[in-house]
């Protein structure tokens, strides 16, 4: 039997709320969301070409890091039922094999009316912000 995913329903959420997940960075991801994206930039999969970059090595790709944004909205805060309305990215810096990303969450701004949580999203890699941006979600209601 499949359990039913709990919902955060809007009325449930309070600016300065946050949440977190953690996800290390494996070859296969960066492998496997090239095959998916179609973005098989070099940078990303060939060692001797990034070595020639400024990076100096592969990076993993950047909307990778912000698919992590998605997973935690989607999964975990505020969770299954919210739906993106936008989002704002500026990647700040470089995420490579074995790093692990934290990525946070916070409610910044609620609009009852069109039941829409602004977050502050920001991913890690130890003390370094590799992306930051705004999420807009619409939540379900209770009522």
């Amino acid at each position: 039997m499949i359990e039913s995913p709990v919902h955060t329903f809007f009325e449930d959420l309070e600016v300065g709320q946050k949440g977190s997940l953690g996800r290390t960075v494996g070859e296969a991801d960066i492998v496997g969301f090239a095959g998916i994206s179609g973005d098989t930039n070099p940078a990303h999969l060939d060692e001797e070409y990034a070595s020639g970059t400024m990076f100096k090595g592969r990076i993993a790709h950047g909307m990778l890091s912000a698919a992590y944004i998605s997973a935690l909205v989607g999964t975990k805060f505020p969770g299954p039922g919210c739906i993106y309305v936008s989002q704002t990215l500026r990647f700040k810096a470089p995420v490579r094999i074995g790093d692990t990303v934290r990525v946070s969450a916070e409610v910044i701004d609620l609009k009852p009316e069109k039941r829409f949580a602004t977050f502050r999203t920001i991913c890690t890699v130890r003390e370094t912000v590799v992306v930051d941006g705004e999420a807009t979600l619409m939540l379900p209601s209770r009522g």
